[in-house]
């Protein structure tokens, strides 16, 4: 097993380490780190990669395009079941902390590396900043959900993204003076790169012998599909799939298909499913493909809780196939609708957006694109007095 060893700069007492482990992250940390080292008064950081999402090519991908600093330390995990990348994480995470001595210890979202890593400093009494926090989805089966409560439970600092985050905290009991309603640090990210996306057309124009994604008034569909509760089960896949097929007769279906899907697809033997010149799989598209060909959809079925904030602000119509959401902000003001797993729901709602163009929504109260400098003026003003500061709402 490889062993974390960390000589400590003399340049960086009292850094804030700044935790990335999967891709979801990502976006969530560059434009922290962005603001954190730009003047004025910059806070000193540095950037610990977990390794928990392990494709190097991918990964190398997002950091390049997101502008995200190399890391500062990388643990290299990789892939096991959460029990084991949990506690691999908090082992060769605690080494790093202990060399580091750091001010505070920053994680983002709800993966493994946000509740590890939080753990570990928490144990050794040094402040934990969530950003991200307070976000529910109330179902306790789902592994993300664990990690949101446990981590915010054990937090000092809470940076939320819609109002109902802080009804949440304070439910359960977290001190409203730790609570801090600053904006979506992805909306930052998407923002930042809006203008730098690759267009669609040329997304669509390498997918061999697909006519109908680039003709004709339709439009095309963005599915997006990973979460375990949809695609570990079988007979719950391929009515899916099913499903899927029955909305590529109305509209074209471009299917970046996530690597756990892909290999649920073999392992079921699902590929018949998927064989037709109105679906289009693709591999995993980085950010700035992604941003451009959900920017430019029709509509985007998807369990995911990234593109449910993101089709809200690009204004795209979007159908979450889930029986609940985290982020009830983007029902309530934007553009998603949960239609869970049932076929006729789903149907509806694409069938609405296609001869009525579908739900139209708002962008939520500050996801405007400056919700990391927000963050960065409530910590400096933290760091100076060592207290939480006074609640904003």
């Amino acid at each position: 097993m490889k062993t974390i060893t960390v000589e400590k700069p003399d340049s960086s007492p009292g850094a804030i380490l700044c935790v990335v482990g999967a891709r979801p992250n990502f976006m969530k940390i560059a434009p922290i780190i962005r603001a954190f080292r730009s003047d004025p008064d910059p806070i000193h950081t540095r950037l610990v990669h977990t390794g928990q999402h392990y494709d190097a090519e991918m990964n190398d991908a997002f950091f390049t395009q997101l502008q995200i600093p190399q890391p500062d330390i990388e643990l290299e995990v990789g892939s096991a079941s959460h029990a084991v990348q949990t506690a691999e994480i908090m082992r060769r995470f605690e080494p790093v902390v202990d060399a580091e001595s750091p001010s505070a210890v920053l994680v983002v979202g709800d993966v493994n590396s946000t509740i590890a890593c939080a753990l570990v400093a928490a144990k050794k009494n040094i402040p934990v900043i969530h950003v991200e926090a307070g976000l529910r989805s109330f179902d306790r089966a789902m592994p993300e959900e664990i990690n949101r409560v446990l981590t915010d439970q054990i937090s000092t600092l809470l940076f939320t993204t819609e109002p109902a985050a802080r009804e949440n905290l304070l439910r359960e009991g977290v001190d409203d003076r730790q609570i801090h309603f600053v904006g979506n640090v992805m909306i930052d990210t998407l923002k930042h790169c809006l203008e730098q996306s690759v267009p669609a057309a040329k997304t669509l124009a390498g997918i061999p012998g697909r006519k109908p994604f680039l003709d004709g008034d339709s439009g095309y569909c963005v599915l997006t599909l990973h979460r375990p509760s949809n695609v570990d089960e079988p007979r719950l896949f391929r009515h899916i799939l099913e499903t899927v097929r029955i909305v590529s007769e109305s509209i074209p279906v471009v299917f970046p298909l996530h690597p756990r899907t892909r290999n649920r697809v073999a392992e079921l033997g699902l590929q018949e499913m998927l064989e037709s010149d109105r679906i289009a799989c693709l591999q995993p598209l980085a950010y700035l493909e992604m941003l451009g060909l959900v920017s430019a959809a029709r509509l985007v079925i998807t369990d995911s809780g990234g593109l449910q904030e993101e089709t809200t602000v690009v204004g795209v119509p979007c159908v979450t196939l889930r029986n609940n959401t985290e982020r009830p902000v983007t029902v309530v003001q934007g553009t998603n609708t949960i239609a869970g797993q049932d076929r006729a729901q789903i149907l509806a709602v694409v069938n609405d957006v296609l001869n009525n163009g579908g739900k139209s929504g708002r962008v939520p109260e500050l996801w405007d694109g400056k919700a990391a400098g927000r963050i960065k003026r409530k910590l400096n003003d933290w760091l100076q007095h060592q207290t939480p500061l006074v609640a904003t709402g």
